[in-house]
């Protein structure tokens, strides 16, 4: 039975996928989170929880596991604990044989016929001066992991769109914005969830950056 690491299981993308590894009999999930009444009220009083700072949390009570998915939440002025945090993991998953799993944001990905980055286009949206730095900070998250060759970790990222939802039927790609049959680029928690379990359970992806949307 594998003991996953869930950092940020009170958000949207971290209780889905809490609540799918629960659903797999061949998982154990531990949520890692800050608010641990506000996660009790999100996952349920029966759970495994892990409450504090995760910046500041000691090895000793990270290594035990042996997969940590990082759904890591924060607001835009703190964005650049992204790629602490990334440091942080990659040092102990290095030391303690751990794989781990990044949540990244949109903006890392490549659109249009000049491949540009997607964080480009949000620069140029309406309001975005409040919130830029969060996939500025999460392109610096993806840039960092791709140096790294000595640990198994994987980097999804999802649609422009990515909300709360069920899980549909999916497709994957690797560093180009997805749009589906319909033109739409969305992905819900769901789907989110659905691609991290698969990975746990039966790895396909190592060392890279990955990218899903809703079919």
């Amino acid at each position: 039975m594998k003991r996953i690491g869930i950092i940020g299981a009170s958000g949207m993308a971290g209780s889905a996928i809490f609540k799918a590894a629960q659903e797999n009999s061949d998982l154990t999930p531990v949520g890692i989170i800050r608010n641990e009444k506000k996660a009790h009220e999100i996952l349920g009083d029966d759970v495994d929880l892990i409450a504090g700072d995760i910046l500041d949390m000691p090895e000793s009570m990270l290594n035990q596991f042996d997969v940590i998915v990082d759904a890591f939440g924060t607001t835009p002025d703190n964005a650049a604990a992204h790629l602490r945090l990334a440091e942080k993991l990659i040092s102990i998953a290095r030391r303690n044989n751990i794989r781990v799993i990044f949540i990244l944001g949109a903006g890392s990905l490549h659109t249009g016929e000049d491949h540009h980055r997607v964080v480009e286009d949000i620069k140029s949206l309406p309001g975005s001066d409040a919130w830029i730095n969060t996939p500025v900070q999460q392109l610096k998250e993806l840039e960092y992991l791709e140096g790294i060759n000595d640990v198994d970790w994987l980097g999804i990222s999802p649609a422009m769109q990515f909300e709360a939802g069920p899980a549909t039927d999916y497709i994957i790609g690797k560093d180009e914005l997805l749009y589906n049959n319909s033109g739409d680029s969305k992905l819900t928690s769901g789907t989110m969830a659905e691609v991290v379990i698969k990975e746990i359970v039966d790895p396909q992806h190592s060392r890279e950056r990955i990218t899903v949307a809703n079919k």
